[in-house]
């Protein structure tokens, strides 16, 4: 049979094993809660992060549907004024016609009064050459 003694110094081995067991677990509790908190912060960067990402996102959705609505605008202006170039090329088109024929008669008049003058000019120096002459003759110059 076992002493009060023995069993003394059972319950105090187990006793300190307990203790060295307790320890052990109030390690391991203190590592779990900082694993814990470092899960928790962690988590709530990576939250944090979506939060930004889901609102560029958000932002560059908004700017693409924009963009869209601004090019249809922008094409609907450009057909719009495209229409009233042409509209107004149409209504120009007899003026610029008759602007052209204006221009090409007046080219025709100038050619006409270049070609008299220089006709003037060759019969004054003709007539000259002559004027020249009897004007010797008269004052019997030789």
């Amino acid at each position: 049979m076992t002493s009060n003694d023995d069993i003394l110094r059972a319950l105090g081995r187990v006793e300190g094993r307990l203790t060295g067991i307790e320890e052990n677990v109030a390690l391991l509790r203190n590592e779990v809660s900082d694993e814990k908190a470092n899960a928790h912060d962690s988590r709530a960067v990576i939250h944090t992060r979506l939060d930004e990402q889901a609102r560029q996102i958000a932002h560059l959705d908004t700017r693409a549907a924009i963009s869209g609505g601004v090019d249809a605008q922008i094409r609907e202006e450009i057909k719009g004024l495209k229409e009233t170039v042409e509209k107004n090329q149409e209504t120009v088109a007899p003026a610029l016609e008759e602007w052209k024929r204006m221009k090409s008669i007046g080219y025709g008049i100038s050619g006409l009064i270049a070609f008299a003058g220089l006709t003037v000019g060759g019969m004054i120096a003709y007539a000259s050459d002559g004027a020249v002459a009897a004007l010797r003759h008269w004052l019997k110059i030789s």
